[in-house]
């Protein structure tokens, strides 16, 4: 038995060296260590201090009590029933005496330990520069100290009460307390050691009154954020006069330890019950009922205005542009002349949609895949700055086979993913596929060369080994390619993106935190070898700077990080981190949830994450973090160098955060303005836009986030990126845009605002463009009514030609996908921009770009492009041409022509062939239509004759699907891949991971 204990031991505390050491390997390799150690210390430090200060006074309280017990109580009947617990608890005493504190330290021990954070930016506080405009104290001393001051108070509070509680059952146990007959009695001792833990209590409780005060200023009333009138005029001297008498309370009992009575400490008790009562909760609710709510403006309106002056403050919203717009509904030819620059850059390609497309065409292989939404983005093409959108071909091995998921290939061939696919935002190539300007593996196009290999990323094996010796035969699979031997070429990883499994302490480690012996055993991992997890770009940053929340979206780019030209690019990984709080002075609360939730991440499940509470009233894009795709580098860029919550976690981390300088003009012309950030603010602006108090206390002029006309039901519509020019701005910007409907209890849907800031941060290194994260809000006038984005969908819907055509391509074996709605202020007024796909219903489905409808004002627009949808409106000509007026091929000049990759055996010109002919149906049956109009027969016969050949070759396209679509045939490359089963290329059995010894 000892030695079963023993073993049992050593396995426990290996399986936490497991844990521990290993988690040191990977920060270590980051050069984060110190991330790592200063939370263990601290944490370590702060249980010990809960341990002590819950355990000592437990324990001392315990002995005490009984080392003062009466040697000769009187015999009583409760004296005898007592006897007959002490016999029973005797055997025990010393086991629970000495137990107890430590169970009960184990317990403080661990909560204290939980407030690390709390405690290092106290010790380490940095002030905000800002006064609150009720106490004058800096806004530092509610961020940073009071709440380590109430922690630390109520913790105190509890130890005491535990403690007295222990004591009085002690006490009572062994004599010290007689409660029955006449007398009571009370053993000196007892009076002493009670009365002296109940003074220590009232006086904390006293100190807890005095901080109530402060903390009014931070707490949420009925209408507003801080302190109301009733609180700085009843509550907050309430407060100080039940804080006073909690201290006189305090100081009889202290008295009564030794003047032995405690009627005159007990009668002060019952006092501050009554004061708590009248002082703390009648007062305040008389002034509320009967000098306020009749006055409700004139006594509220000082303390809304702080409300609204630190709400505005606390969200970066100060400096808001707000300008009345007086949008026009008209349309005249010509009226888009002075907007071209927005009109031709105005994104077709949604996002949220392509990505079948890009999978079906750009996939190649099984085991690639595209995340569901994809990034928007602006990259140089030819001199010119392009909106793109960009999707990264990660590894999926999902899509193996059942027999290929053998542990070799799982965890040291498919390894990795391979570059990035990126087309045009703005237009689409002539069958309505993006136009692509990089694509293919290897990657060609008009980025340039750049490492394309992606380890690191948002769909990755848990774990990879990776690495090798010198000269040994590459097994890892780097990309297919039917000209190479096996149809595939082989890498090995030269670059450092993990903790080294060379040795077997590392192996034993590893394979016992993975549960995988096959690190112990197999011949791939050998001397060089690296192990790689922890691989999503939420979670490396999320380790290295857990005091920072993260956007819910990481967005590659394909940058050059150092300035050198003549390097390859490096794929990287962008995510914005926030520092947030919850304790600003009369700024409002905001939940970080339900003000980042929209049709998009209601549908993918992505919110912020990180230490963030549930409520945040204060927030700042303070950092931008940087994963590199490749070696799995993370590198935190200060962005927000006055954020004092920033310089505080600055001050902990001295050299982890790299200075603004060290940005590259590169990857500064992608970092963007981050889409969180906005969502909070424009759920903010909603209500905040009234900076007039008293118009505020009405709630009359509060706006709404429209729900997404696309998606479900009571869905906010989400913000879109898009390059456009706002009334008074010079040129036009890469923007992030939203609207607003009236509020309240209506379901008018027409805009009320219009929002946008500038997401341009510019290419110069080191230094952001001036007017970046500039806010713009476009107030409409209540007499101008210009509808909203329900509106606008619900005429679409409804008009009697788009229905008729839509309901024709559904009829014909198509489904039709509505794309974001777009709102452009353009022409002087809002113009509504809404691309429309069509995919098959069954088999092979990806959206393909067929028409765009547009809106302005009364007038819509429906065609196949957005330049002739646009002349529709605008009475034939709008005086500007969209993107696609001059729709480019889908591969650059010089290169040919490439059929589209899928990894579904599903022929995908039978999709193009059916969208093709139900485009062709459509224009017959237009043609037909306008021919029977004018009465020509000739005319009319000739296009019901090209209508039922479209019909035929559309449904002969339909059944090629359908049949496919039944009976998918197995891949055919004309390939042999060893690495699919382990086995080698001489014909040697499968290696399943074992090493020479039959492991």
């Amino acid at each position: 038995m000892p030695t079963l204990v023993v073993l049992a031991v050593l396995a426990v505390l290996l399986m936490i060296t497991a844990q521990l050491w290993t988690e040191v390997l990977w920060f270590s390799h980051l050069e984060f260590e110190a991330v790592l150690w200063r939370e263990w210390t601290t944490r370590a430090v702060l249980f010990v201090l809960g341990f002590v200060l819950m355990g000592v006074p437990v324990w001392l309280g315990l002995r005490l009590a009984y080392r003062s017990r009466p040697i000769y109580a009187p015999v009583t009947p409760e004296q005898q029933n007592l006897d007959r617990y002490r016999e029973s608890v005797e055997p025990l005493r010393r086991l629970v005496m000495i137990g107890a504190p430590i169970v009960l330290g184990f317990f403080a021990g661990i909560s204290a330990s939980g407030n690390w954070r709390a405690v290092l930016m106290w010790l380490n506080r940095e002030p905000f520069g800002v006064e609150d405009p009720e106490f004058g104290m800096d806004v530092g001393f509610f961020v940073f100290t009071l709440p380590v001051v109430r922690t630390l108070v109520s913790f105190l509070m509890t130890v005491l009460l535990i403690t007295a509680v222990a004591s009085l059952v002690t006490h009572y146990l062994y004599g010290g307390i007689q409660l029955g007959g006449r007398p009571q009695r009370v053993t000196n001792a007892a009076r002493i050691q009670l009365s002296i833990m109940a003074g220590l209590f009232v006086l904390l409780i006293g100190a807890n009154y005095w901080l109530d005060r402060y903390s009014l200023l931070v707490e949420e009333n009925e209408r507003f954020a801080g302190a109301s009138f009733a609180d700085i005029n009843a509550n907050l001297p309430a407060r100080t006069i039940l804080a006073v008498i909690a201290v006189l309370i305090a100081i009889l009992f202290f008295v009564s330890a030794f003047r032995g009575s405690w009627l005159l400490p007990a009668a002060g008790v019952g006092v501050m019950i009554v004061s708590g009562v009248v002082i703390g909760g009648i007062y305040p609710a008389v002034v509320q009922r009967f000098q306020v709510t009749p006055n409700a403006v004139e006594a509220e309106s000082p303390y809304i205005q702080r409300n609204i002056d630190a709400t505005l403050a606390a969200y970066g919203l100060e400096d808001i542009e707000v300008q009345t717009y007086d949008a026009v509904t008209e349309t005249e030819p010509g009226q888009l002349r002075d907007d071209s620059e927005s009109t031709a850059s105005i994104r077709l390609l949604d996002p949220n949609i392509v990505s079948p497309t890009f999978r079906q065409l750009q996939q190649n292989r099984q085991y690639y895949d595209f995340a569901p939404t994809l990034a928007v983005d602006r990259y140089e093409i030819d001199g010119q700055k392009r909106d793109t959108v960009i999707a990264i071909r990660e590894l999926n091995q999902g899509g193996l086979g059942s027999d290929q998921r053998t542990w070799v290939n799982d965890h040291t061939v498919y390894t990795h993913g391979f570059g990035a696919v990126a087309a045009y935002g703005n237009t689409v190539s002539t069958d309505g596929q993006p136009a692509f300007f990089e694509y293919g593996i290897p990657s060609i196009g008009e980025i340039g060369e750049y490492e394309e290999r992606v380890y690191f990323g948002q769909n990755t094996p848990s774990y990879s080994i990776v690495g090798a010796p010198e000269g040994t035969t590459p097994w890892e699979l780097d990309y297919p390619n039917d000209d190479a031997d096996q149809g595939q070429v082989n890498t090995t990883y030269t670059g450092d993106g993990g903790p080294s499994v060379g040795n077997f302490w590392n192996k034993l480690l590893f394979a016992i935190r993975m549960g995988s012996e096959q690190i112990l055993f197999s011949d791939r991992v050998t001397s060089e070898s690296q192990i790689l997890y922890d691989r999503d770009p939420h979670t490396r940053v999320q380790k290295v700077a857990p005091y920072l929340t993260l956007d819910a979206r990481a967005y590659p780019a394909i940058v050059d990080m150092d300035g050198d030209d003549s390097t390859p690019k490096d794929l990287v990984w962008i995510v914005d981190g926030y520092t947030t709080t919850n304790e600003y002075p009369y700024s409002a609360r905001e939940s970080l949830e339900d003000a980042t939730t929209d049709a998009l991440t209601d549908e993918l499940g992505g919110v912020v994450v990180g230490p963030a509470p549930e409520e945040v009233n204060y927030i700042r894009n303070s950092v931008k973090a940087v994963v590199n795709a490749y070696d799995g580098e993370v590198t935190l860029y200060e962005w927000d160098a006055e954020d004092p919550i920033l310089q505080t976690w600055k001050n902990i981390f001295p050299d982890h955060l790299t200075p603004m300088s060290e940005i590259s003009g590169d990857l500064m012309s992608h970092l963007r303005y981050p889409e969180d950030l906005f969502k909070v603010q424009r759920e903010l602006l909603s209500r905040y836009h009234v900076t007039d108090a008293a118009s505020f206390y009405s709630g009359g002029n509060f706006w709404n986030i429209p729900n997404d006309p696309t998606a479900a039901e009571g869905v906010s519509q989400p913000p879109y990126y898009l390059t456009l020019q706002m009334p008074g701005q010079d040129s036009a910007q890469f923007s992030l845009t939203s609207s607003y409907i009236p509020g309240g209890q209506t379901d008018r849907n027409i805009l009320t605002g219009f929002l946008a800031v500038d997401s341009e941060t510019g290419d110069t290194p080191g230094e952001v463009r001036e007017g970046y994260g500039q806010l713009r809000l476009l107030e409409l006038p209540s007499d101008v009514t210009v509808p909203g984005p329900g509106q606008v969908q619900n005429t679409f819907n409804s008009d009697p030609t788009i229905s008729r055509e839509l309901n024709l391509l559904q009829q014909g074996g198509s489904q039709v996908l509505h794309g974001n709605l777009l709102t452009v202020p353009v022409g002087g007024g809002l113009l509504y921009v809404q691309p429309f796909y069509v995919q098959a219903s069954a088999g092979t489905q990806y959206p393909l770009l067929r028409f765009v409808l547009t809106a302005f004002g009364e007038e819509i627009g429906f065609a196949p492009t957005l330049t002739e949808s646009l002349d529709q409106v605008f009475g034939g000509d709008a005086g500007a041409e969209g993107g696609d007026a001059d729709v480019v091929d889908e591969v650059p000049d010089g290169e040919e022509p490439t059929e589209p990759e899928g990894t579904t055996e599903v022929d995908a010109a039978a999709q193009q062939r059916l969208t093709a002919a139900l485009g062709d149906a459509n224009q017959a049956l237009q043609d037909g239509q306008a021919a029977l109009a004018e009465g020509d027969w000739t005319a009319y016969g000739e296009a019901q004759s090209r209508l039922q050949a479209a019909l035929e070759e559309a449904a002969q396209a339909q059944t090629e699907l359908d049949a496919a679509a039944e009976d998918v045939p197995p891949v055919d490359d004309g390939e042999t891949a060893p690495a699919d089963d382990g086995a080698g290329s001489d014909g040697s059995p499968p290696d399943d991971g074992g090493g020479t010894d039959g492991g």
